[in-house]
């Protein structure tokens, strides 16, 4: 599976256009052109991370600090970052921007990604968390902006959900 260099470097672009100074990431094969823009960049801050759980706590901290920052993520683990999202994100109005690879969703191939994929969004649903949907490499601009314009005018955790339509080449 190639992942898309091109749309990826759009994605970070974007990013730097939000003024996103702190990234924390796990290594994930969608996202490995992302965590590596984000390591060359002498402008940005990688945060690598054990387990999604800890990029929770570290955006909240960013926060605090007046730093703007963003969460890459597959959606398995934002599943399993789901105790500090409700404790400590929503509970005490910390904006998070996550951008999570949708895996598991339509033409999944591989088996152990499927559960994770057909709850992702029921779960974001019942968390109250915004959902865009990434798919054309046209809107990334527009949409990773309004979703972090949104993410901190309301003091929430947004999802963008970065589709296989965007994050693979054919």
């Amino acid at each position: 599976m190639p992942v898309s260099v091109t749309n990826s470097q759009l994605i970070y672009d974007a990013l730097k256009a939000c003024d996103i100074k702190l990234i924390s990431a796990l290594p994930e094969t969608w996202l490995v052109h992302l965590i590596r823009l984000a390591d060359a960049d002498p402008e940005m801050t990688l945060v690598r991370i054990a387990k999604e759980e800890e990029a929770i706590g570290i955006s909240a901290g960013a926060h605090l600090a007046g730093v703007n920052s963003a969460l890459l993520m597959q959606n398995h683990g934002f599943l399993a970052a789901i105790n500090p999202i409700v404790s400590l994100a929503l509970l005490y109005k910390i904006p998070l921007l996550m951008l999570i690879s949708y895996r598991g969703h339509m033409g999944e191939k591989d088996p152990w990604q499927t559960q994770g994929g057909l709850t992702t969004e029921p779960i974001l649903r019942a968390l109250n968390i915004p959902i865009w949907h990434l798919t054309n490499p046209a809107d990334i601009q527009r949409r990773l902006k309004d979703a972090q314009t949104l993410a901190l005018a309301s003091l929430h955790p947004v999802a963008v959900l970065l589709s296989r339509e965007l994050m693979w080449e054919d």
